[in-house]
Formats: structure tokens, sequence, C-alpha cells
């Protein structure tokens, strides 16, 4: 059986949808779901259709090739994959394993369709964490050109898809951002940008926050201000302490990041300039 999903943006025009519709009827693909947005700030057009054949199945490079025409009149931006296809994600994180030790469990459960080659870190304390998942563990030579050639190297011999940053406390370089545009995810503290740099729970704690969250989103040249694909807050009041605040932060981190990688897996998340369209 056939089953594919197409995503796709372009400048928003008529005909668009009719044309997908019948590219897909014209190969009996029955469309199981579609989503479509139309951007009146941007002009943009946005859609996400997951079709099944209902006939013959075909390779989902052949459609690839034969879709192609079509995106090539209307300038898209498109992908067309094979949803049970599994991404191999390479997992890049310092001393703090929440985030890390979540991803690991749902990977393991299978409730997190990926492929985990490796774990990655410029410190060694949570090899540990990764041994328990079976999962190799690499830690990163001193010296950040150093440890960017490392983890490209690893890329590369491993086919990873996309990075994950579970908590790697480490600033990269603009040319590392370049090299994969939209293949980087990342999380952090809905605390920013008030309390930025060394201890921000204590600082929202002295600052007598009643709101905390976290943010995940893709990694570009503006730190922690990349297109924003989840965030998820909870409130606080005047009895919480630092540690209390630090434990609802990390938890919603965590949950923040996996709904990131998760909505990511599944081609739910089109870039849209700064910002994402994310379809339920």
């Amino acid at each position: 059986m056939t089953d594919v999903v197409l995503t796709l943006s372009c400048v928003d025009r008529l005909g668009i949808v009719q044309a997908v519709a019948q590219f897909l009827a014209e190969r009996q693909l029955n469309i199981l779901e579609s989503q479509q947005f139309g951007d009146l700030s941007s002009g943009r057009f946005f859609m996400r259709v997951h079709a099944v054949a209902v006939g013959e199945k075909r390779p989902v490079d052949e459609l690839r090739a034969e879709f192609a025409p079509l995106a090539e009149t209307f300038a898209m931006t498109w992908a067309l994959s094979d949803p049970a296809a599994r991404p191999r994600v390479l997992l890049l994180v310092s001393k703090l394993g929440h985030c890390l030790n979540d991803l690991l469990y749902r990977h393991y459960s299978g409730a997190l369709r990926i492929d985990v080659p490796a774990v990655a870190s410029n410190h060694p304390d949570l090899e540990h964490l990764a041994v328990t998942y079976g999962i190799p563990y690499v830690v990163l030579p001193a010296g950040k050109p150093n440890q960017e050639a490392r983890v490209l190297a690893m890329i590369d011999e491993l086919a990873i898809d996309f990075v994950v940053l579970a908590r790697y406390m480490q600033i990269l370089s603009p040319d590392f951002v370049d090299r994969l545009p939209g293949r980087i995810i990342n999380i952090h503290h809905g605390l920013l940008p008030s309390f930025k740099g060394a201890g921000p729970y204590r600082q929202a704690f002295d600052g007598g926050v009643k709101v905390i969250g976290a943010t995940a989103h893709f990694v570009t040249h503006d730190l922690d201000e990349g297109p924003i694909i989840e965030q998820m807050v909870n409130r606080v009041d005047h009895s919480a302490d630092p540690e209390q605040i630090a434990s609802i932060s990390r938890d919603l981190e965590s949950r923040s990041l996996a709904r990131a990688v998760q909505w990511h897996v599944e081609h739910r998340v089109l870039l849209n300039g700064r910002k994402t369209v994310v379809f339920s």
C-alpha cells in the first residue's frame, strides 16, 4: 500500500487545491486528511495532505518525480514523504538530562517514531542515561570548532535527518546553522528574554513571575529567536519557591520539545518566514 504525506507552500493563487487533488486522483491516491492555510499577511498558501493508494502500490520516489512539474508550475516549496519512514535523529545534550530522558523513553516505548543512532555531548555526565537505552554516547572534543566539526562528521556518517538540542548549552556558529536549515530543533525555558544567563529560575522567583513556560523552535542565527514550533505555560503563585519553579519548567521543556519533535516527524510543521504553520 502506498501511503504518502505531501506538504507544500507557495504564493497563494487559484487552482492549487484542485491541481493537487487531481494529481492524487489520477494516481489512485485517496485523500485521508487534508489541511490548508492561506496567510493573508504574506500572501502564501500552505497545505498538508495524507493520502493512501486504493490500487497498485507506487514507489514514493516515482511519485516525487511525477509531482515535480506540477510543483514547478506553482513555484512550490514541497516534500512528498513516506509517513512510515523513521527519521534518524542526533540528540545533543550537556548536563541537564530531563529532555534527553523524556525523548529516549518515548523512543524506547514506541511513542516517538524516530531512530536515535547516537547521543553527543560536550560533557560525560549523562552517558549512563544513553547506555540505559542501548544508545552510543559520544563525548565531543574540547573547543567549539572541534565540537561542531565532530557533530557535522557524525551527521554525515550516521545519515542524520535532523538534530535536536535537548538542553545543549552551546551557542552554535552561523556556519553550523547554515549547513542545517530547518533541521535543528531547540528547547529553552519560557522565561526569556527577561531572565537571561545563569540562575533563570532564581531570577524568576525574585521577580515574582506568575506564568512560566517553555519554547521549542527551529535554530537560526538569532539566538533563541527562531521560528516557534510549540510553547507551553503554567501559572505559579507566591508560594512557589525557586526549586518548584525549576521543576515545573523542566516538565514543560520536556513536553514542549517532545511535541515539536513529534510534529516535525509527522511533517506537520512548515516554515513561514520567521514563523511556522503547524497543522494539527
